[in-house]
């Protein structure tokens, strides 16, 4: 599969890159895809959720009225989870959401959502950037010349570039990453993905 190369200016270039059907050409595997994404935002709560049961409770312990001859139902502490005040009843504990998926399937999964995003014209090949400074004005400009101005963009580098990522992390809709960190939600989340040149064969080789 072959697709055009733009330069910074949004113009395409005369090169073109070559990219991996065994990567960009797969037919997505939408229930891979549910796992990763599902493991992911699971691995992203802190699980630090936490309220008073009646034990926990300050206040009496004496019983409120007697057993019987009042009419009503029988009562006992005011910290019970049924009363105002009380307990919650089986409320939230903290606790661990991670789980572990196998390494195969959620390579699989990456190639099904790069391979959904090619065949839904998501994808775009940028030539590598080199920023001479973390400018946010630079990167807003490089987006304006992309026209893709508020829109979800996820850049993917081949290596850590620091410039690039300073000159981006205020932009709400920006997303900078590197090819060794990317993840399924993070491409499936964005409205475009824009791979570097050299992000490519990076890809390639984490992916076969």
């Amino acid at each position: 599969m072959k697709v055009k190369i733009y330069d910074t200016t949004g113009s395409a270039t005369s090169k073109s890159a070559t990219l991996s059907e065994e990567v960009f050409g797969i037919e997505p595997n939408n229930h891979a895809i549910y796992l990763d994404v599902k493991q992911h935002l699971a691995n992203r709560r802190q699980g630090t959720h936490k309220s008073k049961e009646r034990a926990e409770i300050s206040g009496s312990t004496r019983k409120i009225k007697k057993q019987k001859g009042t009419g009503g139902a029988r009562a006992g502490s005011i910290k019970s989870g049924t009363r105002v005040g009380g307990g919650r009843i089986f409320g939230p504990r903290p606790r661990n959401y991670h789980f572990k998926l196998n390494i195969k399937l959620k390579r699989l999964a990456r190639k099904s959502a790069f391979s959904f995003k090619a065949q839904n014209d998501g994808l775009m090949v940028l030539e590598d950037l080199a920023f001479a400074n973390a400018k946010t004005k630079d990167f807003v400009n490089l987006m304006n010349s992309l026209q893709l101005t508020n829109q979800k963009v996820l850049l993917i580098l081949g290596d850590q570039n620091d410039s690039v990522y300073l000159a981006s992390r205020n932009l709400g809709k920006v997303k900078v990453v590197t090819a060794d960190t990317v993840n399924t939600f993070d491409v499936l989340n964005a409205k475009k993905v824009v791979l570097t040149s050299s992000s490519i064969v990076r890809l390639e080789e984490i992916l076969n």
